[in-house]
């Protein structure tokens, strides 16, 4: 690629205090990128070692290796900076503690570059257990249709999406960007509003290999206590009125989400609040019984106990 050429992949590294595993993820860039993509590694005010990392990968990689740093913002914040640098056509974005797959980048250079209509590729990846156990999981099928799609996804949990397994159109990431007001699900709304605004296409290959991390923030009960409810508003806000019908579902399976959340924490008012607010949402929650079990003896419960 010459210097006036603009790439075809960018790659985004959002990174907090991961000194210790983000040149693995550099690395696994670098090692196989075809002149069509350039790498941004985006440090999110980080305390730990990242600027002399910073000083020993840029040494290594040379003008290939492009990082900067932000005041810490938040994961979406730093993605948002990252795709508001890229100039490429697409955009995939890359945990810091993930890694690409070895010697995917020159095929997929090829998928992309034949198929520019395509606003979302969904890719298979690899997860990778703390003690190391390693399993693959397939690219999810998608629907044609778009409401059948965010249906898909959103409801029945049947589109699985994960960073570094998927490649994003860049414009849609502009158009649509990650809401910095949120530090949890964050990713949900930009997720559901790619895969209902061009078309979708699914690569039979593994993208990534993503490791797991018993207390990411993806399981942190109380970030998700946190973002509540406005998750719901967030996910719908920018997506047309042909697809708002699922909304009202959607806000009943996030208030049972939370009441469960509430229970395992032991926060008993919280969860007794997210079930009434499931059941004015949508009466039929009732016929969940698992839920219902669950909120019987809550309430059964809180009768027992004394004045």
């Amino acid at each position: 690629m010459t210097m006036s050429a603009k790439p075809l992949l960018s790659i985004i590294i959002p990174s907090y205090n991961y000194a210790g595993v983000l040149p693995r993820a550099v690395d696994s860039v670098l090692s196989q990128a075809t002149p069509e993509v350039e790498l941004w590694v985006v440090d999110d005010g980080s305390t730990d070692d990242t600027p002399a990392v910073f000083a020993a990968l840029s040494q290594r990689h040379g003008e290939a290796f492009q990082g900067v740093r932000q005041a810490n913002g938040g994961p979406s914040a730093a993605r948002n900076n990252g795709v508001q640098l890229a100039q490429g056509r697409y955009v995939l974005l890359l945990d810091a503690d993930d890694e690409l797959a070895p010697g995917v980048l020159p095929g997929l250079c090829d998928r992309l570059r034949a198929r520019p209509d395509v606003g979302l590729w969904l890719a298979g990846h690899v997860s990778i257990e703390p003690d190391g156990r390693e399993r693959a999981h397939a690219a999810s099928p998608v629907p044609a249709d778009a409401l059948q799609r965010l249906k898909a996804y959103l409801l029945d949990k049947k589109i699985a999406l994960s960073h570094g397994a998927c490649v994003f159109l860049r414009e849609l990431l502009l158009e649509r960007p990650y809401p910095e007001q949120l530090r949890h699900s964050e990713d949900i709304p930009v997720f559901a509003y790619c895969l209902t605004r061009r078309e979708v296409e699914v690569l039979d290959l593994s993208l990534a290999r993503i490791h797991k991390h018993p207390g990411s923030l993806r399981h942190n009960a109380e970030a998700a206590r946190r973002v509540g409810l406005d998750l719901v508003d967030e996910v719908f806000r920018q997506l047309p009125a042909g697809l708002q019908s699922l909304k009202p579902a959607y806000r009943a399976q996030r208030c049972l989400s939370l009441f469960r959340t509430c229970l395992l924490a032991g926060d008993t008012d919280g969860a007794r609040h997210y079930y009434g607010e499931a059941i004015r949402t949508d009466w039929r929650v009732l016929f969940k019984f698992s839920y219902t079990r669950k909120a019987l003896r809550l309430w059964l419960k809180s009768r027992k106990s004394p004045a």
